[in-house]
């Protein structure tokens, strides 16, 4: 029974990564979580530091997904774009399952430029730098995942 919580741990673990790489779950938070929840169980100071800097790990994930890729795209794409994209992103991900996220997103964001550019031309590069953004946050996201959960499950088989 006492590797019934080290499965566990691995589960949503493993559950997180693919939540992040593939938009269907919050993985970030099932890792944290995971990890929170494993040093609480174990109760040993080197399981309790290393989900620690786990969560740090994510917290500082979480304000870079943000803060790169803003500064990458600069001012080539206003933020009512990058809103509109998320929520035909969100409504195309209920309407057609896994491709609809990106597809409404891409849809929106492409949208939206044309709307405010009235021009087809002058839309697609701002479409493109939005998606760049978009995809560097997700890289970033899915980086502090991987790392985070690494070194929770690397305490979880020492310790």
């Amino acid at each position: 029974m006492e590797q019934l919580p080290g499965l566990l741990l691995a589960v949503a673990v493993l559950l997180g990564i693919v939540g992040t790489a593939v938009p269907l779950m919050p993985g970030p938070v099932l890792v944290g979580g995971a990890a929170i929840a494993y040093a609480l169980w174990a109760q040993q100071t080197p399981i309790t530091i290393a989900a620690a800097i786990a969560v740090v790990v994510l917290l500082f994930g979480f304000a870079l997904k943000y803060a790169v890729p803003a500064r990458k795209v600069g001012g080539q794409v206003d933020a009512l774009p990058l809103v509109i994209g998320g929520i035909l992103g969100l409504i195309g991900f209920f309407v057609v399952p896994v491709v609809g996220l990106i597809l409404g997103f891409i849809l929106g964001v492409f949208l939206t430029e044309v709307a405010q550019k009235r021009s087809f031309a002058e839309a697609v590069p701002a479409t493109r730098s939005a998606l760049y953004a978009a995809g560097l946050s997700m890289l970033i996201d899915l980086a502090a995942t991987i790392v985070a959960g690494g070194i929770i499950l690397a305490a979880a088989v020492i310790y």
